[in-house]
């Protein structure tokens, strides 16, 4: 079972995904992020829409991952309204209602995010 799923889930991809979405999760693959995960907020959160957890697994990949994903955004006009970060366990990229959380494996057990958002829909999106 890979990070985001769980037994008896059912994850689900959406054709109506926005294309930061896209852009963000074909960014992290490209640098060769592990266990990407899009988490679904709008029946959870009334100010987010969707998070993209990623695994990184060192301080120089966390780095690469970030400006990666920044690159690729800027490049189709999308611009961070803010960046926590960077640190040695976690990188949090904010594109408003869209936010990235690059984190190391020891962080991401750490927070858990997943665990925390457990009421969030997974959505399968595959690298374009």
């Amino acid at each position: 079972m890979t990070v985001g799923e769980r037994e008896g889930e059912t994850l689900q991809h959406s054709a109506d995904m926005p294309e930061e979405v896209q852009l963000i999760v074909d960014a992290l693959d490209d640098k060769r992020a592990k266990d990407v995960l899009v988490l679904d907020l709008h029946q959870v959160s009334s100010t987010l829409d969707y998070f993209i957890l990623a695994t990184g697994e060192s301080h120089l990949q966390l780095r690469a991952l970030q400006d990666s994903v920044r690159e690729r955004l800027k490049e189709h006009g999308f611009r961070p309204r803010g960046v926590e970060g960077p640190s040695e366990r976690w990188v949090l990229i904010d594109y408003g209602g869209i936010v990235a959380h690059i984190m190391s494996p020891e962080a991401r057990a750490f927070y858990d995010l997943e665990g925390l958002w457990a009421d969030a829909r997974r959505v399968q999106v595959a690298p374009a």
